[in-house]
């Protein structure tokens, strides 16, 4: 899928999950469900870290480019030192190793070490970078157009205004996590639905996802995870921008609503 529709699906997911705790009797904090949804909208254009053309490859400049290119690089190494027979040969890392859950678990447990280990500025930096990425994502057309320094400006303010309320008794730092020691340890659990996310998207596509990698499916280690063909679709068809985008939109919401207790 492309951008945007990774986005919606991602927030739609992480609102999901806040009306099931809201069902189960444990509500999330307004702020925990406004900033998992961001994370979530952000985390999930990550896994194209391994795509010099995706929209997180603009999101930053040449910083992130740079990134892309060099994840790029260690994806394929990965599958080429990976791979078995039965797996095809490629010429780049698209959609291997940051398409696959171990990658998510990875970037989930890493966003969650680096908001209990560096604290408040730690947390500033996740929420910058993904509030960047769901704006890119959410707001692509109003990013495309406008300045790049407009968009950090924005995510900088909406991460430091965030980081504030979360401060807050009672508005989530220590939501899941009560242990003293452990605030915003659940930061990583919406890195890691979005990423998820992501590849249950891409999985949907013409060319699947290896989700499931290094666990060998038919002899492949690089398996391409996804539904029977005919219900596959190309990135960026109608079935993504009339159908799937407005479905995610529609589940947001109600989403939203159920864990906000406003139906």
């Amino acid at each position: 899928m492309m951008g945007p529709a990774h986005s919606l699906s991602g927030a739609a997911a992480w609102l999901g999950v806040g009306a099931a705790t809201a069902a189960a009797g444990h509500a999330m904090p307004w702020p925990v469900l406004v900033v998992g949804a961001l994370i979530c909208a952000g985390a999930a254009l990550a896994p194209d870290l391994d795509h010099k053309s995706a929209t997180i490859s603009r999101a930053f400049g040449p910083l992130s480019k740079w990134v892309c290119e060099v994840v790029d690089k260690l994806s394929y190494a990965a599958y080429k030192a990976t791979r078995t027979r039965a797996d095809p040969r490629r010429s780049g890392g698209h959609r291997t190793l940051t398409h696959t859950w171990v990658w998510a678990v990875a970037i989930g447990a890493g966003a969650s070490a680096l908001a209990v280990q560096c604290g408040r500025w730690g947390v500033l930096a996740l929420l910058f970078v993904h509030v960047v990425l769901a704006v890119e994502g959410l707001l692509w057309r109003a990013a495309r157009v406008s300045s790049d320094i407009l968009v950090w400006l924005l995510g900088a303010a909406g991460a430091w205004i965030l980081a504030g309320i979360l401060d807050q008794p009672g508005n989530g730092a220590n939501w899941l996590f009560e242990a003293p020691g452990q605030e915003y340890l659940w930061l990583g659990l919406p890195v890691v639905l979005g990423a998820l996310v992501h590849d249950v998207g891409d999985a949907l596509t013409v060319s699947g996802c290896p989700i499931l990698w290094p666990i060998p499916i038919g002899g492949k280690r690089w398996y391409p995870i996804g539904p029977p063909k005919v219900l596959r679709f190309r990135a960026g068809s109608w079935v993504e921008v009339r159908v799937l985008m407005p479905v995610f939109m529609v589940l947001g919401g109600v989403g939203g609503a159920f864990a906000l207790g406003l139906v």
